[in-house]
C-alpha cells in the first residue's frame, strides 16, 4: 500500500489556516483526529473519518484556536503533539516563547511553561510509564526537559554548543532520548544519568577524530534540523543542511553508511520527517522542497516522490491503520496521500522481490532448512 500512496481526489482537509503549516500530529489511540499548527498560530483539530460514506468527503475541522482565542499563540506554531495515551490533552510550542499543555475538551491551556528564546520543538514520549518529561529544543544550546505533573521544568541537559532544533524521545527505551543541533551534533541522553550524555553521533565512526578534534563527533557537515527514530526505536534517522540523510544504530550509534543520495535541505528550523510503523521493509517519508521523498530506510533507495504542494512542505504525519500520508505546507494546504486501489494479480513478484531487496536486516533469516548445512 505504501508503495501505491497518489494523491486522495475525493478527499479534502478543510482549510482553516490562512498561512504556513508547521506541524501535524495524527493521535495513536483511534487514529482519527489529527492536530495541525500553523505559522498564523492558530492549532486546528481534524476529525479524518468519513462520517458521511460518501465517496467524496471533507475531513472537517472540529475545534480550532484561532486568531480571536484569548490564549492563541501570538507567533508561528512550531510544534503540536498529542498526548500519547488519551486525546483529551495536547501540547503546542511556538516561536512566541511558550509551551502550552492543553485541555482538548475545553480548548484552554491547562498549563504554560515559558522559555527564554524561541522554541523550535518538543516531543513527549511514546511509551514512557514512569515519567510525563516533555523534551523542548529552543534556542538556548540546554534542552529543557518539563515535567507535566509538577508543572515546572525540572531538569537541563547541557552539552551542545548551538540552539537544539529537534528533540525525540526513544519509542524503545522511556528514558532514551535524541536532540539535533545547529552545532551539527546530534546527542543521546539517558535523562536518569546526572551527566546525562550517552553518546555523540560520529558520521566518521571515529576514524576521522584522532587526526582533527574539530571534525569529531558531528553527525553532520551543517545544521542537523530533522530526527526520526524507525517505529522500533532500533535507528534513527538524521537529516543536516548538508543535504544529507543519515542513519544510525540507535543502540551502538555507529552510523550505518547507508546513502540516501542528496536530501535538498536549506530550512532554518526543525524538518518534520516520519517513517512508516508496521512495514517491513520500512519507508521513511521525508519533505524536500514542494515534494515529499518516499525512501526505502535500509538500502536508501528512493522509492517515490508524492507530488502535489505548490510551495515548500514542511510536515507529514503518518497515518498507521490505513497506511495513509497527511502532508502540511507553506501553501497553507493539507493533503492527503492514500494507497490507489489496487487489480487483483498486480505483478505481485514485482513486489515482493523489491520487499525481499529493502527489509530490514535485523529481521533476514539466518538459518537453512538444508539438511547439508
Amino acid at each position: 500500500r505504501v508503495l501505491h500512496l497518489e494523491l486522495n481526489k475525493d478527499r479534502d482537509v478543510e482549510r482553516i489556516h490562512k498561512s504556513g503549516i508547521n506541524s501535524l500530529d495524527i493521535e495513536t489511540v483511534e487514529g482519527r483526529y489529527m492536530l495541525s499548527g500553523g505559522s498564523d498560530g492558530v492549532i486546528v483539530i481534524y476529525d479524518l473519518e468519513n462520517l458521511s460514506r460518501e465517496p467524496h468527503y471533507i475531513c472537517k475541522a472540529i475545534h480550532f484556536v484561532g486568531r480571536s482565542h484569548p490564549y492563541v499563540h501570538r507567533f508561528s506554531v512550531e510544534t503540536v503533539q498529542w498526548y500519547p495515551h488519551d486525546t483529551g490533552m495536547f501540547t503546542s510550542s511556538s516561536f512566541d516563547k511558550t509551551l502550552k499543555i492543553w485541555d482538548t475538551n475545553v480548548l484552554q491551556p491547562a498549563d504554560t511553561f515559558s522559555f527564554d528564546g524561541t522554541v523550535y520543538s518538543h516531543h513527549m514520549s511514546p511509551v514512557a510509564t514512569k515519567h510525563t518529561l516533555i523534551a523542548v529544543g529552543t534556542k538556548s544550546p540546554k534542552v529543557q526537559l518539563c515535567d507535566l505533573k509538577s508543572g515546572s521544568c525540572c531538569h537541563i541537559l547541557q552539552g551542545h554548543k548551538q540552539e537544539v532544533l529537534a528533540v525525540s524521545w526513544s519509542p524503545r527505551h522511556e528514558y532514551v532520548l535524541a536532540t539535533a543541533s545547529a552545532d551539527s551534533r546530534v546527542k543521546l541522553w539517558d535523562v536518569r544519568r546526572a551527566s546525562g550524555c550517552l553518546s555523540t553521533l560520529d558520521q566518521h565512526n571515529g576514524e576521522k577524530s584522532q587526526a582533527s578534534s574539530e571534525a569529531a563527533n558531528t553527525a553532520h557537515d551543517g545544521r542537523v534540523n530533522g530526527l526520526c527514530y524507525t517505529s522500533d526505536g532500533l535507528y534513527l534517522l538524521t537529516i543536516g543542511t548538508d543535504h544529507r540523510m543519515r542513519l544510525w544504530n540507535s543502540s551502538t550509534g555507529e552510523n550505518t553508511l547507508v546513502n540516501y543520495g542528496k536530501i535538498r535541505n536549506e530550512s532554518r528550523k526543525a524538518v518534520k520527517c516520519t517513517v512508516s510503523n508496521g512495514c517491513n521493509p520500512e519507508f521513511a517519508f521525508v519533505p524536500c522542497a514542494s515534494t515529499i521523498a518516499v525512501y526505502a530506510v535500509f538500502t536508501g533507495e528512493l522509492i517515490t516522490v508524492l507530488r502535489g504542494h505548490y510551495s515548500t512542505v514542511n510536515c507529514c504525519a503518518y497515518q498507521y491503520n490505513f497506511q495513509e500520508i497527511y502532508s502540511g505546507s507553506k501553501d497553507s494546504n493539507i493533503l492527503a496521500w492514500i494507497p490507489a486501489p489496487q487489480e487483483s494479480g498486480l505483478d505481485d513478484t514485482s513486489e515482493k522481490s523489491l520487499c525481499q531487496q529493502h527489509s530490514n536486516p535485523a529481521y533476514e533469516e539466518a538459518w537453512s532448512s538444508s539438511d547439508s548445512e
